[in-house]
C-alpha cells in the first residue's frame, strides 16, 4: 500500500484524503491545529473565519459532491454550518482515518524511497506527499510610515484577527483595503455598533454583490459559458463583458458615491460584497485614499485629510508560506511570497510524489477546483490515468514562470475545468440533452463532475437538476 502524507486537514486535505482512499492509497493526515476544518475551526492563530461569518460563495458551490449540504443550510452558510459539514464529511467518508492533529510538520525533505516528513512526534518516510496547507496563512500587512508608532487603544490588526463586534462597538476604525475581507469586515463593523468606520485604499475596485435578483452571482459569473468567453475572446473584450455583467448586477461604484474606478475591469481589480455599496451610499461608511503616514492615533491620507482611530484593520492579502519544505524544495519551485512554479497548479517534473492542493490565488468557489483537482491528482498517482508527460510539464512550466513573482487573479471556473479536463470528468453537454443549458451557462457545481467518467454517481443528473431547476429542460 502507498502511504500518502497529507499537510493539512481542511477542505483540501480531507477531499484529498477521501479521493486516495478510495484509490487505494494510504493517506496519513497532519495538522498543527487541535481541530480538522482548517479556516473553519475559527481558531484564534490559525483560522481567519470570525463567529458571524458568511461564505462568500453560495451553498451549491460550497460542498463537495458527495455530501450535499442539509435542506436547512441557508444559501450562503454561516460559519458554524460549514466547520460542521466539514465534520460530517470525515465521519461519512473518513472514518478510521489517521489523522494526527497538534501535530505541526518542521521539515519536507526527498530521501531515498520517498520524502521524510518530520514533526512533533518524530520522523516518517512516505512514499509521496501532498502539500493542502492553504493559501491564507500568512497574512500581509504592508510597510506604512509611522505604521508601529499607531497608539489606539484598539490597535493594529490583519483582517484575519478579527473577531466579532462586541469589543468594538462606539469605537472608530479604519479599514484598509479593497478586497473581499476587507470590505466584510467594515460592513459588519458598520452594521454592528461602530461609531464610525473609515476604508481606505490604493485604488477603487468594482464590487459585485452576492445576489442578482434572487440568484447568487457567483452562479452567473463562474460557468463554463464564461471560461470559454475568456478563452475564445480578445483580452479587452472579455473585459468588457464581464465588466457588463458586474454592471447589470450592481451597477458602478461611483453610483454610490465612491470615485470612479478605471474602465478596464482588469486594472481597477473585482471584489465581492453585498452591503459595502449600499453603506457607502447611506453615508455610513465613509472611503479615503491610501495612507500617507500614522503618527500615534492619527492616520493622514494622501489628499491630506487627518483622523484619529481606536484600531485599524488591513484586509491586504496573504503570502505564500511554505516554511517547512527544504531548502532545495523551496528552490526548484521558485517559491516566492505570491508565486510557486508549478504544473496546473499541482506538480513539478522535478519533485516526483510532491503535489499541491490549493495554493494557487482566484476569484470565486474554492470547494469545486479542489475537489477536481484531488480525483486529478488520486487518479494519475493510481495509475487510473495516464501521468502528464514530461514535455506537457516543461511547457506548463514555461507559462508560469512567465507570469513572473505576482500573478493574476485565476477565476474559479478556468481552474476547476482544466482540473476535470486533467482527470478526465469533464461532462460533455451533448450527452445530456435536458441538462445542456445547465452544464453552458449554470454554476459549475461539484455534482455535475460526477456525471462522467470515472467516479460517476447514477443519481448525478437528478442531483444537479434540483440544485439548477431552473436552467433544467424538460
Amino acid at each position: 500500500m502507498t502511504r500518502v502524507a497529507i499537510v493539512g486537514a481542511g477542505p483540501g486535505g480531507l477531499v484529498a484524503a477521501r479521493y486516495l482512499r478510495s484509490e487505494g492509497l494510504t493517506p496519513v493526515v497532519f495538522d498543527k491545529s487541535p481541530l480538522c476544518g482548517g479556516q473553519w475551526t475559527g481558531l484564534s492563530g490559525s483560522s481567519g473565519v470570525w463567529p458571524s461569518m458568511r461564505t462568500n460563495t453560495s451553498r451549491v458551490l460550497t460542498q463537495f459532491s458527495d455530501l450535499p449540504h442539509r435542506p436547512d443550510v441557508a444559501l450562503y452558510p454561516s460559519a458554524d454550518q460549514i466547520r460542521a459539514y466539514l465534520l460530517r464529511y470525515r465521519q461519512d467518508f473518513l472514518p478510521g482515518l489517521p489523522m494526527h492533529t497538534d501535530a505541526t510538520v518542521h521539515e519536507i525533505e526527498a530521501v531515498p524511497g520517498g520524502w521524510a516528513v518530520r514533526h512533533d512526534r518524530g520522523e516518517e518516510v512516505f512514499e509521496k506527499v501532498v502539500i493542502a496547507t492553504g493559501r491564507f496563512q500568512h497574512p500581509e500587512v504592508p510597510d506604512v510610515p509611522g505604521l508601529k508608532t499607531f497608539s489606539g487603544r484598539m490597535g493594529i490588526a490583519h483582517s484575519s484577527a478579527y473577531r466579532g463586534t462586541r469589543r468594538h462597538r462606539n469605537g472608530h476604525f479604519l479599514v484598509a483595503g479593497c478586497a473581499i475581507s476587507a470590505l466584510e469586515v467594515a460592513s459588519e463593523l458598520c452594521m454592528s455598533g461602530a461609531r464610525r468606520v473609515v476604508v481606505c485604499y490604493r485604488r477603487q475596485r468594482y464590487v459585485l454583490p452576492k445576489l442578482k435578483a434572487g440568484v447568487p452571482t457567483d452562479h452567473l459569473l463562474f460557468t463554463r459559458e464564461q471560461a470559454e468567453a475568456e478563452d475564445a475572446l480578445p483580452r479587452g473584450e472579455f473585459g468588457a463583458r464581464l465588466k457588463a455583467l458586474v454592471l447589470a448586477s450592481g451597477g458602478s461604484p461611483e453610483q454610490y458615491g465612491l470615485p470612479r474606478p478605471a474602465d478596464d475591469i482588469f486594472e481597477a481589480g473585482l471584489t465581492l460584497s453585498q452591503h459595502y455599496l449600499p453603506l457607502v451610499a447611506e453615508g455610513r461608511i465613509q472611503v479615503r485614499p491610501w495612507i500617507d503616514r500614522i503618527e500615534g492615533t492619527e492616520v493622514r491620507f494622501r489628499d491630506g485629510r487627518a483622523e484619529c482611530f481606536d484600531g485599524i484593520y488591513f484586509g491586504t492579502g496573504f503570502a505564500l508560506h511554505l516554511p517547512f519544505l527544504a531548502p532545495s524544495v523551496r528552490a526548484t519551485l521558485n517559491l516566492g511570497p505570491q508565486r510557486i512554479d508549478l504544473f496546473r497548479h499541482t506538480f513539478h517534473p522535478q519533485l516526483p510524489g510532491l503535489a499541491f492542493m490549493g495554493l494557487w490565488d482566484q476569484s470565486g468557489p474554492y470547494f469545486p477546483p479542489l475537489e477536481l483537482q484531488a480525483r486529478w491528482i488520486a487518479y494519475t498517482w493510481s495509475g487510473a490515468i495516464a501521468p502528464p508527460t514530461a514535455d506537457e510539464m516543461e511547457e506548463g512550466l514555461a507559462a508560469c514562470r512567465a507570469r513572473g513573482d505576482a500573478p493574476p487573479k485565476t477565476r474559479m471556473n478556468l481552474v476547476a475545468l482544466d482540473f476535470a479536463r486533467a482527470a478526465g470528468v469533464e461532462p460533455d453537454p451533448k450527452r445530456w440533452p435536458g441538462l445542456a443549458r445547465a452544464l453552458w451557462s449554470g454554476p459549475l457545481a461539484p455534482v455535475s463532475f460526477r456525471l462522467e467518467g470515472r467516479d460517476a454517481l447514477p443519481d448525478a443528473a437528478a442531483r444537479f437538476a434540483a440544485e439548477v431547476p431552473e436552467l433544467v429542460e424538460h
